[in-house]
């Protein structure tokens, strides 16, 4: 799983920007593709190595699969009305994928070899792609300025090493010489992303996007809110299975509960953030979240699964209220030519004003006096 986790996270803002460059449904189709072959790969793996190796491949194909699936929304729904609903639809399909996921791979684990559950994947994405190909029309930054290599470098050495940092921390201790020389290499790697980007005309990314509060408070309420889910998932299941003993599709079918919360969440957040606000929406939300969590550090073995059930109902709700609003928020703070990336071109000029699709100011200078000439 740290493979996957891995490579996805390495690369996914790199991928973004090169989706935005040269084409949206090409990379998702591209990522797709990677995906589904890694999935195969793994299926048929031999060796715990091999199985790793694979694994990290799918990563990889995710990592031009998500950026883009949100790019691609943006850029289809323009108005703020019908992007809020889309996004809450998208953000739903997570609780879809936290239910059939362990629900589908338990039923395959019970009638079938244990490669069938990456089989499985492929073929949902092979079914992907044929919809992609069909559906989905292709879209790109029209400005389509030159390449960051500097910077696409830099975001892949800092968040990469960062990751594998923390992977390994419990292994080496958090406060080994190890664990501590990664931390420091990340962050000099994130400043000197930072001011790399701060000096070039063609950006992978506006890193004073930052300085906008929304988007930076709704970047770190997403962080927190998947980086808690993932963790609740990753125990309950060893919880399901080691301490009350329930078998791989039992425990599948126990969530549920959180995962049916999830999708009511987010179309209820997104619905309640076009009324009231994505604050208080989102701050509602994580409300709601940290008080299922500290009533599911309660639980013991004793525990009954009805009362886990009525603890994942405010955890799911909570996390579908923060999540969607907040992705509404952060890809409201982009122009959809930039979705995939964020605004990662807008320049300033000398009155302070932002050039929002042009790279080469000395060429846009040119146009601008010969349209005033003529």
């Amino acid at each position: 799983m740290d493979a996957y986790n891995l490579l996805f996270a390495t690369f996914v803002l790199a991928f973004g920007s090169l989706s935005d460059r040269y084409g949206r449904k090409g990379a998702l189709v591209l990522g797709l593709s990677v995906f589904g072959g890694g999935a195969v790969g793994a299926s048929f793996a031999e060796s715990s190595g091999q199985l790793i190796a694979w694994q990290g491949v799918m990563g990889l194909g995710a990592a031009f699969v998500y950026p883009t699936t949100l790019s691609i929304l943006s850029n289809v729904f323009t108005g703020r009305a019908e992007k809020a609903r889309a996004i809450g639809i998208w953000g739903a399909t997570t609780g879809v994928g936290v239910a059939c996921g362990p629900v589908l791979g338990g039923w395959l684990l019970e009638h079938f070899w244990w490669g069938s559950v990456f089989l499985a994947l492929a073929v949902g994405a092979a079914v992907a792609v044929l919809v992609s190909v069909v559906v989905i029309t292709t879209s790109r930054d029209p400005a389509t300025p030159r390449i960051d290599h500097g910077g696409l470098v830099l975001s892949v050495l800092a968040v990469g090493i960062l990751v594998f940092t923390v992977i390994e921390a419990p292994e080496h201790g958090w406060s080994s010489v190890t664990t501590l020389v990664g931390f420091a290499t990340a962050a000099a790697l994130f400043i000197g992303l930072v001011l790399w980007e701060r000096r070039q005309d063609d950006l992978m990314i506006d890193v004073s996007l930052y300085a906008n509060m929304r988007f930076t408070a709704a970047s770190a309420s997403v962080t927190f809110a998947y980086f808690a889910l993932f963790g609740f998932i990753f125990l309950i299941s060893q919880y399901f299975q080691l301490v009350r003993g329930f078998g791989p599709l039992d425990t599948g079918v126990k969530f549920i509960p959180v995962a049916a919360s999830i999708a009511v969440g987010s179309v209820l957040g997104t619905v309640l953030a076009l009324r009231i606000g994505n604050k208080l929406v989102v701050a509602g939300g994580l409300v709601l979240f940290s008080g299922a969590f500290l009533w599911i550090s309660t639980v013991s073995e004793y525990t009954s699964y009805l009362e886990i059930a009525l603890q994942m109902i405010p955890l799911g709700l909570g996390l579908g209220l923060t999540s969607a609003p907040a992705t509404e928020a952060i890809m409201g703070a982009v122009t959809p030519e930039m979705a995939g990336i964020g605004s990662r071109n807008e320049r300033r000029d000398q009155g302070g004003r932002r050039h929002a699709r042009c790279g080469r100011h000395r060429q846009c200078l040119r146009v601008t006096v010969r349209i005033v000439a003529e």
